[in-house]
Formats: structure tokens, C-alpha cells, sequence
């Protein structure tokens, strides 16, 4: 997903960009919604979270 995309999730989840990196930012639209903030944290490409909306950029950081 572009970064002007996640950007602007982060602004209809109450969550401000500023000069987050991207990993950063999504960890912060995770934790707005009330989510775990585990992007990019995934251990030899293994998630349960199947439906998450990152999950593709999020096994690519993972790599």
C-alpha cells in the first residue's frame, strides 16, 4: 500500500502522520483501532491475522 494511502487511514483514525516511517504509522492506525501493532513482526512469514488489512505489505517487511 502507498504511503499516501496509509495516511490517509491514519487521518479517518484519528492518527497523525507527522514524520512517521511507514512501519510506524501503521503500527499507529493498529493500536487506534484497537488492534495489536504488529506490523513487520512476523517470525519466518507465520500470521494468524488473515483478514488484516496489512497483512501483505506486513509479511514483505517481515522478510
Amino acid at each position: 500500500m502507498k504511503l499516501q494511502e496509509i495516511k490517509a487511514i491514519a487521518k479517518e483514525n484519528g492518527v497523525k502522520a507527522g514524520n512517521l516511517k511507514k512501519a510506524e504509522l501503521i503500527r499507529a492506525i493498529q493500536r487506534a483501532e484497537g488492534n495489536f501493532d504488529c506490523f513487520g513482526t512476523a517470525t519466518a512469514c507465520i500470521c494468524d491475522q488473515m483478514n488484516c488489512l496489512w497483512r501483505e505489505d506486513c509479511l514483505r517487511a517481515s522478510n
